[in-house]
Protein backbone atom coordinates (compact mmCIF):
# COMPACT_ATOMS: atom_id res chain seq x y z
CA UNK A 1 0.00 0.00 0.00
CA UNK A 2 3.04 2.48 0.95
CA UNK A 3 4.25 1.54 -2.89
CA UNK A 4 1.28 3.24 -4.35
CA UNK A 5 1.43 6.97 -4.10
CA UNK A 6 5.48 5.95 -5.45
CA UNK A 7 4.00 4.59 -8.16
CA UNK A 8 1.00 6.77 -9.02
CA UNK A 9 4.40 9.51 -8.95
CA UNK A 10 6.30 7.38 -10.99
CA UNK A 11 3.18 6.73 -13.75
CA UNK A 12 2.74 10.09 -14.11
CA UNK A 13 6.40 11.64 -14.19
CA UNK A 14 6.72 8.81 -17.30
CA UNK A 15 3.38 10.50 -18.59
CA UNK A 16 5.08 13.94 -18.71
CA UNK A 17 8.25 12.67 -20.36
CA UNK A 18 6.32 10.55 -22.94
CA UNK A 19 4.86 13.78 -23.69
CA UNK A 20 6.88 15.98 -23.70
CA UNK A 21 9.10 13.79 -25.45
CA UNK A 22 6.26 12.88 -28.73
CA UNK A 23 8.42 14.65 -31.11
CA UNK A 24 7.28 12.47 -34.46
CA UNK A 25 3.95 11.74 -35.20
CA UNK A 26 2.98 7.96 -36.24
CA UNK A 27 1.07 7.01 -39.42
CA UNK A 28 -0.43 3.88 -40.02
CA UNK A 29 -2.08 3.26 -43.53
CA UNK A 30 -3.84 -0.48 -44.31
CA UNK A 31 -6.22 -1.87 -46.81
CA UNK A 32 -7.58 -5.25 -47.62
CA UNK A 33 -6.55 -5.52 -51.05
CA UNK A 34 -3.87 -8.45 -52.34
CA UNK A 35 -3.22 -6.19 -55.40
CA UNK A 36 -0.39 -3.74 -55.74
CA UNK A 37 -1.58 -0.13 -55.02
CA UNK A 38 1.36 1.86 -56.77
CA UNK A 39 1.60 5.58 -55.84
CA UNK A 40 -0.93 5.24 -53.64
CA UNK A 41 -1.78 9.23 -52.19
CA UNK A 42 -2.18 9.62 -48.24
CA UNK A 43 -4.29 12.55 -46.66
CA UNK A 44 -3.50 13.76 -43.22
CA UNK A 45 -5.48 16.84 -41.84
CA UNK A 46 -2.80 19.12 -40.83
CA UNK A 47 -4.84 19.79 -37.46
CA UNK A 48 -3.69 15.86 -36.67
CA UNK A 49 0.26 17.54 -37.15
CA UNK A 50 -0.52 19.97 -35.75
CA UNK A 51 -2.15 18.39 -32.26
CA UNK A 52 0.76 15.94 -33.25
CA UNK A 53 3.69 18.50 -33.28
CA UNK A 54 2.70 21.78 -32.14
CA UNK A 55 4.78 25.00 -34.03
CA UNK A 56 5.37 22.15 -37.06
CA UNK A 57 5.78 24.63 -40.34
CA UNK A 58 5.79 22.87 -43.68
CA UNK A 59 9.08 23.66 -44.39
CA UNK A 60 10.97 22.25 -41.81
CA UNK A 61 9.23 18.69 -41.35
CA UNK A 62 10.47 15.70 -42.54
CA UNK A 63 8.16 12.89 -43.60
CA UNK A 64 9.80 8.97 -43.43
CA UNK A 65 8.73 5.99 -44.56
CA UNK A 66 9.40 2.68 -42.02
CA UNK A 67 13.04 2.05 -43.37
CA UNK A 68 14.22 5.88 -42.68
CA UNK A 69 13.63 7.46 -47.03
CA UNK A 70 12.76 10.98 -46.99
CA UNK A 71 9.36 11.03 -48.69
CA UNK A 72 8.36 13.87 -51.18
CA UNK A 73 5.36 15.78 -49.61
CA UNK A 74 2.59 18.39 -50.53
CA UNK A 75 1.01 20.98 -47.91
CA UNK A 76 -2.02 22.83 -49.06
CA UNK A 77 -3.74 25.90 -47.82
CA UNK A 78 -7.19 25.45 -48.05
CA UNK A 79 -7.76 28.68 -46.48
CA UNK A 80 -5.59 31.72 -47.96
CA UNK A 81 -6.56 34.15 -46.11
CA UNK A 82 -6.45 32.61 -42.96
CA UNK A 83 -3.95 33.80 -40.39
CA UNK A 84 -1.49 32.73 -38.06
CA UNK A 85 -0.13 35.49 -35.48
CA UNK A 86 1.80 33.39 -33.57
CA UNK A 87 3.58 31.51 -36.07
CA UNK A 88 2.33 28.06 -34.63
CA UNK A 89 1.27 26.23 -37.92
CA UNK A 90 -2.21 26.67 -38.03
CA UNK A 91 -3.33 27.97 -41.47
CA UNK A 92 -2.91 25.13 -43.20
CA UNK A 93 -5.17 22.18 -44.62
CA UNK A 94 -3.34 18.99 -45.38
CA UNK A 95 -0.32 16.84 -45.93
CA UNK A 96 -0.29 14.57 -48.24
CA UNK A 97 2.52 12.41 -49.68
CA UNK A 98 2.74 8.80 -51.43
CA UNK A 99 3.47 5.26 -50.85
CA UNK A 100 4.25 2.73 -53.12
CA UNK A 101 2.14 -0.92 -51.48
CA UNK A 102 3.36 -3.93 -53.56
CA UNK A 103 1.63 -6.31 -53.55
CA UNK A 104 0.58 -8.71 -50.43
CA UNK A 105 1.38 -5.25 -48.72
CA UNK A 106 -1.31 -4.29 -46.16
CA UNK A 107 -0.04 -2.27 -43.70
CA UNK A 108 2.95 0.49 -43.63
CA UNK A 109 3.75 3.14 -41.16
CA UNK A 110 5.46 6.75 -41.60
CA UNK A 111 6.56 9.03 -39.42
CA UNK A 112 6.66 13.38 -39.39
CA UNK A 113 8.76 15.12 -37.71
CA UNK A 114 10.22 18.63 -37.18
CA UNK A 115 13.44 19.28 -38.12
CA UNK A 116 15.82 22.60 -37.72
CA UNK A 117 16.77 23.14 -41.27
CA UNK A 118 14.36 24.02 -44.36
CA UNK A 119 13.30 20.82 -46.18
CA UNK A 120 14.47 20.15 -49.66
CA UNK A 121 12.02 21.59 -52.86
CA UNK A 122 10.47 18.14 -54.20
CA UNK A 123 10.17 17.82 -57.87
CA UNK A 124 6.51 18.90 -59.12
CA UNK A 125 4.88 16.12 -61.04
CA UNK A 126 1.26 17.33 -61.41
CA UNK A 127 0.24 20.62 -62.35
CA UNK A 128 -2.88 22.96 -63.58
CA UNK A 129 -3.48 25.94 -65.49
CA UNK A 130 -5.24 28.93 -67.02
CA UNK A 131 -3.96 29.12 -70.51
CA UNK A 132 -4.61 32.51 -71.41
CA UNK A 133 -1.79 32.49 -73.94
CA UNK A 134 -3.89 30.38 -76.39
CA UNK A 135 -7.59 31.63 -75.89
CA UNK A 136 -8.83 30.28 -72.09
CA UNK A 137 -7.65 26.86 -72.40
CA UNK A 138 -7.56 25.19 -68.92
CA UNK A 139 -4.55 22.51 -69.59
CA UNK A 140 -3.21 19.98 -66.62
CA UNK A 141 -1.01 17.01 -66.46
CA UNK A 142 0.62 14.59 -63.90
CA UNK A 143 3.95 12.48 -64.79
CA UNK A 144 1.96 9.85 -66.70
CA UNK A 145 -0.72 11.62 -68.97
CA UNK A 146 -1.98 15.21 -69.88
CA UNK A 147 -5.24 17.09 -70.72
CA UNK A 148 -7.39 20.25 -71.53
CA UNK A 149 -10.28 21.83 -72.30
CA UNK A 150 -11.66 24.91 -73.26
CA UNK A 151 -13.02 28.53 -72.19
CA UNK A 152 -15.93 31.01 -73.51
CA UNK A 153 -13.18 32.44 -75.67
CA UNK A 154 -12.91 29.40 -78.32
CA UNK A 155 -16.76 29.23 -78.12
CA UNK A 156 -17.04 33.22 -79.60
CA UNK A 157 -18.35 33.88 -82.74
CA UNK A 158 -15.73 34.87 -85.05
CA UNK A 159 -15.56 39.01 -84.89
CA UNK A 160 -14.79 40.57 -88.11
CA UNK A 161 -11.36 40.80 -89.13
CA UNK A 162 -10.29 38.21 -86.34
CA UNK A 163 -8.66 34.60 -87.27
CA UNK A 164 -9.46 31.72 -84.93
CA UNK A 165 -10.99 28.69 -84.17
CA UNK A 166 -14.35 28.13 -83.03
CA UNK A 167 -15.58 25.33 -80.71
CA UNK A 168 -18.38 24.48 -78.66
CA UNK A 169 -17.66 21.70 -76.09
CA UNK A 170 -17.70 20.56 -72.71
CA UNK A 171 -15.65 17.64 -74.02
CA UNK A 172 -12.05 16.74 -72.45
CA UNK A 173 -8.61 16.40 -74.13
CA UNK A 174 -6.19 14.51 -73.82
CA UNK A 175 -2.35 15.00 -74.45
CA UNK A 176 -0.49 11.72 -74.42
CA UNK A 177 3.26 12.20 -72.98
CA UNK A 178 6.15 9.89 -73.76
CA UNK A 179 8.18 11.98 -70.42
CA UNK A 180 7.75 12.29 -67.58
CA UNK A 181 8.44 15.55 -66.81
CA UNK A 182 5.77 18.61 -67.16
CA UNK A 183 5.27 19.66 -70.77
CA UNK A 184 1.92 22.03 -70.98
CA UNK A 185 3.50 25.63 -70.68
CA UNK A 186 6.55 23.67 -73.23
CA UNK A 187 3.96 22.45 -75.51
CA UNK A 188 2.04 25.72 -75.16
CA UNK A 189 4.76 27.83 -75.77
CA UNK A 190 5.95 25.78 -79.23
CA UNK A 191 2.23 26.22 -80.21
CA UNK A 192 -0.66 24.52 -82.04
CA UNK A 193 1.04 23.30 -85.20
CA UNK A 194 4.04 21.36 -83.17
CA UNK A 195 2.36 19.97 -80.65
CA UNK A 196 -0.06 18.03 -83.18
CA UNK A 197 3.58 16.45 -83.84
CA UNK A 198 5.39 13.87 -81.75
CA UNK A 199 8.29 15.87 -81.40
CA UNK A 200 10.29 13.62 -78.77
CA UNK A 201 7.87 14.55 -75.99
CA UNK A 202 4.54 12.97 -77.36
CA UNK A 203 1.81 14.81 -78.64
CA UNK A 204 -2.14 15.90 -78.85
CA UNK A 205 -3.53 13.10 -81.10
CA UNK A 206 -6.85 12.64 -79.74
CA UNK A 207 -10.06 14.67 -80.98
CA UNK A 208 -12.68 15.87 -79.18
CA UNK A 209 -14.90 17.79 -81.19
CA UNK A 210 -18.59 18.26 -79.86
CA UNK A 211 -18.06 14.90 -78.44
CA UNK A 212 -17.75 14.42 -74.12
CA UNK A 213 -14.07 13.75 -75.20
CA UNK A 214 -12.53 11.67 -72.36
CA UNK A 215 -14.46 11.79 -68.99
CA UNK A 216 -17.23 14.98 -70.20
CA UNK A 217 -20.33 14.65 -68.92
CA UNK A 218 -24.37 15.25 -69.65
CA UNK A 219 -27.85 14.76 -68.64
CA UNK A 220 -29.40 11.31 -70.19
CA UNK A 221 -33.52 11.39 -70.50
CA UNK A 222 -33.42 7.86 -72.11
CA UNK A 223 -32.88 9.06 -75.26
CA UNK A 224 -30.95 11.92 -75.99
CA UNK A 225 -27.74 13.32 -73.95
CA UNK A 226 -28.06 17.56 -72.85
CA UNK A 227 -24.44 18.96 -72.65
CA UNK A 228 -23.50 22.43 -71.72
CA UNK A 229 -21.25 25.06 -72.85
CA UNK A 230 -17.29 25.42 -72.25
CA UNK A 231 -16.10 25.90 -69.02
CA UNK A 232 -17.49 29.59 -67.51
CA UNK A 233 -14.85 30.14 -64.73
CA UNK A 234 -11.95 28.10 -62.95
CA UNK A 235 -10.28 27.73 -59.88
CA UNK A 236 -7.28 26.02 -58.69
CA UNK A 237 -7.09 25.38 -55.31
CA UNK A 238 -3.75 23.36 -54.76
CA UNK A 239 -1.17 22.57 -57.39
CA UNK A 240 1.48 20.23 -57.27
CA UNK A 241 4.07 18.18 -56.35
CA UNK A 242 1.91 15.61 -55.55
CA UNK A 243 -1.84 16.87 -56.01
CA UNK A 244 -3.41 19.21 -58.11
CA UNK A 245 -6.86 20.07 -57.23
CA UNK A 246 -9.22 22.50 -59.71
CA UNK A 247 -12.52 23.46 -60.66
CA UNK A 248 -14.24 24.44 -63.18
CA UNK A 249 -17.48 25.92 -62.99
CA UNK A 250 -20.04 25.61 -66.17
CA UNK A 251 -23.67 27.95 -67.18
CA UNK A 252 -27.30 26.33 -66.83
CA UNK A 253 -28.34 24.55 -69.88
CA UNK A 254 -31.76 23.21 -70.94
CA UNK A 255 -32.13 19.48 -70.57
CA UNK A 256 -35.13 18.29 -71.53
CA UNK A 257 -37.12 21.25 -70.38
CA UNK A 258 -34.57 21.60 -66.83
CA UNK A 259 -32.28 24.00 -66.47
CA UNK A 260 -28.98 22.14 -65.03
CA UNK A 261 -25.48 24.03 -63.87
CA UNK A 262 -22.41 21.89 -62.88
CA UNK A 263 -19.31 21.99 -61.31
CA UNK A 264 -16.38 20.04 -61.89
CA UNK A 265 -13.69 19.24 -59.18
CA UNK A 266 -10.84 17.32 -60.35
CA UNK A 267 -8.16 15.65 -58.16
CA UNK A 268 -4.98 14.60 -60.32
CA UNK A 269 -2.32 12.85 -58.82
CA UNK A 270 1.21 11.89 -59.73
CA UNK A 271 1.82 8.29 -60.76
CA UNK A 272 -2.03 7.90 -62.16
CA UNK A 273 -3.40 7.34 -65.54
CA UNK A 274 -6.76 8.22 -64.38
CA UNK A 275 -7.68 11.69 -62.31
CA UNK A 276 -10.79 11.89 -59.81
CA UNK A 277 -13.60 13.79 -60.95
CA UNK A 278 -16.38 14.67 -58.87
CA UNK A 279 -19.49 16.58 -60.59
CA UNK A 280 -22.01 18.52 -58.69
CA UNK A 281 -25.17 18.93 -60.48
CA UNK A 282 -27.61 21.79 -59.30
CA UNK A 283 -30.98 21.84 -60.97
CA UNK A 284 -34.25 23.94 -60.90
CA UNK A 285 -36.13 24.26 -56.99
CA UNK A 286 -39.22 23.18 -58.83
CA UNK A 287 -37.69 20.08 -61.14
CA UNK A 288 -37.15 16.45 -59.65
CA UNK A 289 -33.57 16.01 -57.37
CA UNK A 290 -32.37 12.94 -58.87
CA UNK A 291 -31.32 12.78 -62.52
CA UNK A 292 -29.79 10.86 -64.98
CA UNK A 293 -26.29 11.65 -65.76
CA UNK A 294 -24.02 10.42 -69.01
CA UNK A 295 -20.26 10.03 -68.41
CA UNK A 296 -18.88 9.88 -72.00
CA UNK A 297 -15.64 8.94 -74.46
CA UNK A 298 -15.44 10.03 -78.23
CA UNK A 299 -16.52 7.43 -80.45
CA UNK A 300 -14.13 8.37 -83.10
CA UNK A 301 -11.12 9.95 -80.90
CA UNK A 302 -8.23 9.33 -83.27
CA UNK A 303 -6.34 11.82 -85.88
CA UNK A 304 -7.21 11.73 -89.27
CA UNK A 305 -5.75 9.51 -91.84
CA UNK A 306 -4.87 7.07 -89.05
CA UNK A 307 -7.19 4.12 -90.52
CA UNK A 308 -8.18 3.92 -86.68
CA UNK A 309 -9.77 1.11 -85.46
CA UNK A 310 -11.57 1.25 -81.95
CA UNK A 311 -11.99 -1.63 -79.04
CA UNK A 312 -14.48 -1.38 -76.73
CA UNK A 313 -14.73 -3.01 -73.08
CA UNK A 314 -17.65 -2.79 -70.80
CA UNK A 315 -17.67 -4.01 -67.43
CA UNK A 316 -20.95 -3.77 -65.05
CA UNK A 317 -19.80 -5.64 -62.83
CA UNK A 318 -16.24 -3.01 -62.37
CA UNK A 319 -18.61 -0.12 -63.74
CA UNK A 320 -16.07 0.47 -66.37
CA UNK A 321 -15.93 1.55 -69.88
CA UNK A 322 -12.42 1.52 -71.75
CA UNK A 323 -11.25 1.86 -75.40
CA UNK A 324 -8.14 1.02 -77.22
CA UNK A 325 -7.65 3.18 -79.97
CA UNK A 326 -5.48 1.57 -82.62
CA UNK A 327 -3.79 4.32 -85.24
CA UNK A 328 -1.68 3.58 -88.02
CA UNK A 329 1.49 5.81 -87.19
CA UNK A 330 0.71 7.31 -83.78
CA UNK A 331 0.32 3.97 -81.97
CA UNK A 332 -2.27 2.76 -79.33
CA UNK A 333 -4.28 5.21 -77.14
CA UNK A 334 -6.31 3.65 -74.18
CA UNK A 335 -9.04 5.78 -72.23
CA UNK A 336 -11.44 4.86 -69.47
CA UNK A 337 -14.20 6.16 -67.33
CA UNK A 338 -14.90 4.20 -63.77
CA UNK A 339 -18.34 5.10 -62.64
CA UNK A 340 -18.70 4.21 -58.54
CA UNK A 341 -21.18 1.09 -58.28
CA UNK A 342 -23.43 2.72 -55.86
CA UNK A 343 -24.05 5.04 -58.59
CA UNK A 344 -23.68 2.88 -61.76
CA UNK A 345 -26.77 2.04 -64.01
CA UNK A 346 -25.27 0.78 -66.82
CA UNK A 347 -24.30 1.55 -70.44
CA UNK A 348 -25.72 3.19 -73.29
CA UNK A 349 -24.77 5.21 -76.50
CA UNK A 350 -25.44 8.26 -78.84
CA UNK A 351 -23.94 9.23 -81.79
CA UNK A 352 -20.98 10.80 -81.01
CA UNK A 353 -20.28 9.18 -77.34
CA UNK A 354 -19.83 5.49 -76.28
CA UNK A 355 -22.05 6.43 -72.37
CA UNK A 356 -21.65 5.62 -68.94
CA UNK A 357 -25.29 6.26 -66.85
CA UNK A 358 -24.97 7.33 -63.41
CA UNK A 359 -27.37 8.59 -60.49
CA UNK A 360 -26.56 11.89 -59.48
CA UNK A 361 -28.43 14.38 -57.07
CA UNK A 362 -28.93 17.92 -57.03
CA UNK A 363 -26.26 19.31 -54.91
CA UNK A 364 -24.56 16.54 -54.32
CA UNK A 365 -21.01 15.24 -56.49
CA UNK A 366 -20.90 12.50 -58.27
CA UNK A 367 -17.79 11.06 -58.09
CA UNK A 368 -15.77 9.03 -61.21
CA UNK A 369 -12.61 8.35 -63.04
CA UNK A 370 -11.42 9.54 -66.52
CA UNK A 371 -8.76 8.76 -68.10
CA UNK A 372 -5.94 7.44 -70.52
CA UNK A 373 -2.74 5.60 -71.19
CA UNK A 374 -0.40 5.60 -74.44
CA UNK A 375 1.45 2.60 -75.95
CA UNK A 376 4.69 4.69 -76.68
CA UNK A 377 4.95 6.25 -73.01
CA UNK A 378 5.88 2.35 -72.38
CA UNK A 379 3.71 1.28 -69.89
CA UNK A 380 0.52 -0.59 -71.87
CA UNK A 381 1.85 -2.46 -75.00
CA UNK A 382 -2.07 -4.41 -75.32
CA UNK A 383 -5.73 -3.26 -74.71
CA UNK A 384 -5.25 -6.56 -72.26
CA UNK A 385 -2.79 -4.57 -70.32
CA UNK A 386 -4.84 -1.48 -70.38
CA UNK A 387 -7.68 -3.05 -68.93
CA UNK A 388 -6.32 -4.82 -66.54
CA UNK A 389 -4.84 -1.66 -64.97
CA UNK A 390 -8.35 0.13 -65.06
CA UNK A 391 -10.03 -2.84 -63.98
CA UNK A 392 -7.22 -2.90 -60.73
CA UNK A 393 -7.71 1.23 -60.43
CA UNK A 394 -11.44 0.38 -60.14
CA UNK A 395 -11.14 -2.60 -56.93
CA UNK A 396 -8.44 0.38 -55.32
CA UNK A 397 -11.38 2.75 -55.75
CA UNK A 398 -13.77 0.53 -54.42
CA UNK A 399 -11.88 -0.26 -51.20
CA UNK A 400 -10.04 2.52 -49.82
CA UNK A 401 -6.92 2.80 -47.43
CA UNK A 402 -7.55 3.68 -43.66
CA UNK A 403 -5.28 6.10 -42.16
CA UNK A 404 -4.62 6.01 -37.91
CA UNK A 405 -2.35 8.82 -36.81
CA UNK A 406 -0.53 9.09 -32.97
CA UNK A 407 2.31 11.01 -31.68
CA UNK A 408 5.19 8.91 -31.10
Amino acid sequence: MKLRPVFHALTALVSVSVLAAAEQMLITVTHDLALARPSETIVIPWSQVNAALPGAMLQRIAVKDAAGHVLPYQVTNVAPQAKDPKGVGIAYGELIFQHDFDAGEKSATFTVEKIDSVAPVFPIKTFGRYVPERLDDFGWENDKIGHRTYGPALAAPVLPGVTKEVLVTSGLDVWCKRVNYLIVDRWYNKGHDHYHKDEGEGMDMYQVGPSRGCGGSGVWDGKTLYVGRNYKSWKVITNGPVRTVFELTYDAWDAAGTQVSEVKRFTVDAGHNLDQIESTFSVAADAPKEITVAIGLNKTPADKNQDASVALTASAATGTLTQWVTQKTNGELGTALIMPLGAFVGFTADSLNELILAKATSGQPLRYYAGAGWSKAGEFKSQADWNAYVAACAMRAASPIKITVASK
